[in-house]
């Protein structure tokens, strides 16, 4: 009867917790057991004991024991995920009762309390005695229901070995989330460590080792291992990233304990470690800027952002709204974008208590009509200007859409800027303006051009280049990201192909700052790093995923594209200036008469919609406009002969 009760518990209870009311039965066995044993020595070596002690000894110890036990809630323990408080709440608890105990003992034989029995409990030696082995006992049986589980009712898990990059107190906290994981079994190899005096140390019985000692291909192959877990939240970027590569070299896939500001109401779960993604390889240390003179340039000013909506509009948006400006007016012709953003910023923190000062415009910035409606209307102080095409094939494909926008569209809003006194005007530019191989490099060249012989006493022209950006709309890193959740294969243009990569949020802190610092007629570029191969970024994409047989494939060269970018022409020179990462770029001037006259004759054609003919004369006004693998490379031919 009693093996088909326990067959029953068992099947009920084997995937769910065990119930509170039978650890609370299985406890005051153990202290009847107990008691019985207390009472036997205490007959056996301190005399003999009446019955009406023995039941007096049971009544009071009974009363005692089972309200600690109740005060506190030793029952309660959910046994499989047993820590330190739970063993502490226990040993504790029998500590008060063992107190409780004495103190009463020495009562009753100081005041006679109950003058029928001489001892109303055993001696103090054996309420210790009593006490110690109930502890004893009641800790015992929790590690064998937590054995018995582990061996026999635990659900299968997929096993995992890994390592911990970083022994101290969040790599402490990422292995007790480890073992708390219900779908895998995660078996930490080794700690590692750069601390001296923590290596060849142990950490909850695993070795603490130094780098080179496990990031090794002869190490983790004797040992199975398939994960590194970095838990070092404050760990330097530079560090994270030689760490990475070194583990993804390796063939391991690479997680990290995110700052403890991102864990769930405090704590900390296996399922918060997060992945490495491919951004935090490409990023930079952040950058510092002067704050002061964004705040002396923005605050309590009116300002417009056109192009609002997309990667580069909307975080210049974001960081300006907190330098408290009077105004800022959003503009953008792409509505559904403009809405999310709108949503954003007028619920989000920290940018709904600044909704008061949010304007939200749907517009195009080659309407000129339209735009001057929204100059005459708020009259802004600034204008950072982002609005623009930037897909090279697409603008390869459609080159009246291209110099409509990126060349007229500028021109349009430089134009009023002048005209309703804008005190500053800061365009965003590419590193395609560079040499440009393509039409929309060669439109945002002629849109430099353009403002840069504008800049007057009143309103000063201010221009920032720089290259790809991570994350934005189009760019390549989403690209893969789709590739990869299809499947693959992901798709370089070229193997040799390579990019300058920047985080958004950095680009958008140096455009502020430069436009901070611009005098007018100015040309800035960005340090952009190290160029990135992209064939590389790929390989990586991959490795990161963890994904196997995942093929890059080479498809060509896309109309327009080249190799690499540049942020300087070949007859241009930089200076720097008070930012290190911020240069001042000496390019040719031209002649307000002579870029009147030429922007004229293209706005001429324009009319013809005749894309030959805009691209040659686009190519007569910036001469290093060399075409490459598009249909317009006939005509430099014709411009050689």
């Amino acid at each position: 009867m009693f093996k088909k009760l326990f067959y029953n518990i068992v099947k009920r209870y084997r995937h769910s917790t065990v119930p509170q009311w039978i650890m609370l039965v299985f406890d005051i066995i153990l202290f009847a057991a107990v008691f019985a044993v207390a009472e036997v020595f205490a007959w056996r070596f301190e005399g003999q004991l009446t019955w009406n002690a023995v039941w007096c000894n049971l009544a009071i110890c009974s009363v005692v024991t089972l309200g600690f036990f109740y005060l506190f809630k030793t029952y309660r323990s959910i046994i499989r995920h047993m820590g330190l408080n739970d063993i502490f709440r226990v040993l504790l608890a029998c500590v008060f009762m063992a107190v409780t105990c004495g103190v009463i003992n020495f009562l009753n034989n100081k005041f006679k309390v109950v003058p029928t029995v001489t001892n109303i409990i055993p001696s103090y030696r054996m309420v210790v005695l009593l006490y110690s082995l109930l502890a004893l006992l009641m800790l015992l049986e929790r590690f064998m229901i937590l054995y018995i589980y582990n061996q026999y009712f635990r659900r299968r898990r997929r096993e995992v070995n890994v390592v911990i990059y970083g022994a101290g107190a969040a790599g402490v906290i990422a292995n007790n989330a480890l073992k708390q994981d219900v779908h895998v079994e995660y078996k930490v190899v080794a700690f590692i460590d750069d601390d001296p005096s923590k290596v060849n140390q142990q950490l909850d019985s695993v070795p603490v080792m130094r780098a080179r000692e496990v990031l090794n291909q002869k190490f983790i192959d004797s040992k199975n291992i398939t994960q590194i877990i970095i838990a070092i939240p404050t760990i330097r970027l530079m560090h994270k990233q030689a760490i990475t590569n070194r583990a993804l070299d390796l063939g391991l896939t690479v997680k990290a304990v995110p700052h403890i500001s991102h864990w769930m109401n405090g704590t900390f779960t296996a399922n918060q470690i997060q992945d490495i993604k491919i951004e935090d390889l490409l990023q930079r240390e952040p950058i510092k800027i002067d704050n002061i003179n964004v705040v002396r340039e923005v605050l309590d000013k009116t300002v417009l952002v056109t192009g609002a909506a997309g990667s580069i509009g909307s975080e210049i948006c974001r960081q300006l709204l907190q330098y408290k400006p009077k105004k800022i007016i959003m503009l953008d012709q792409a509505e559904s974008p403009m809405y999310d953003l709108q949503f954003e910023l007028k619920n989000n923190e920290p940018y709904k208590k600044y909704v008061d000062s949010m304007a939200f415009v749907i517009a195009n910035v080659k309407d000129h009509s339209r735009m001057e409606e929204v100059f005459e209307e708020y009259r802004p102080n600034l204008v950072y200007h982002a609005a623009a095409y930037k897909h090279v094939p697409f603008m390869e494909e459609n080159p009246y859409e291209a110099v409509f926008v990126n060349v007229f569209g500028t021109k349009n809003v430089a134009d009023l800027a002048i005209k309703y006194g804008a005190e500053k005007f800061v365009m965003i530019s590419t590193d395609k303006a560079v040499n440009p191989t393509n039409v929309m490099g060669a439109t945002k060249r002629m849109a430099e051009i353009y403002i840069q012989s504008r800049s007057t006493e009143q309103t000063h022209f201010v221009t920032t280049r720089f290259g790809n950006v991570l994350g934005s709309n189009g760019s390549v890193i989403p690209l893969f990201k789709k590739q990869l959740a299809a499947g693959g294969p992901l798709t370089v243009t070229h193997k040799d192909i390579i990019r300058y990569f920047m985080t958004i949020p950095e680009a958008c802190n140096l455009v502020l700052e430069a436009g901070a610092m611009g005098e007018g007629g100015d040309i800035f570029v960005f340090d952009m790093g190290k160029p990135v191969k992209i064939y590389d970024l790929a390989r990586r994409m991959i490795q990161l995923s963890g994904l196997k047989g995942i093929e890059i494939k080479e498809i060509g060269l896309r109309p327009g594209e080249k190799l690499y970018e540049e942020l300087l022409a070949t007859k241009e020179n930089n200076i720097p200036t008070y930012h290190p990462k911020i240069l001042r770029a000496e390019v040719r001037k031209y002649k307000l008469e002579d870029i009147d006259r030429e922007y004229g004759e293209l706005e001429d054609i324009m009319f013809t919609l005749d894309d030959r003919q805009i691209v040659a004369k686009m190519k007569s006004i910036v001469p290093e406009f060399i075409s490459n693998n598009s249909i317009y490379c006939e005509l430099d031919h014709k411009t050689e002969k």
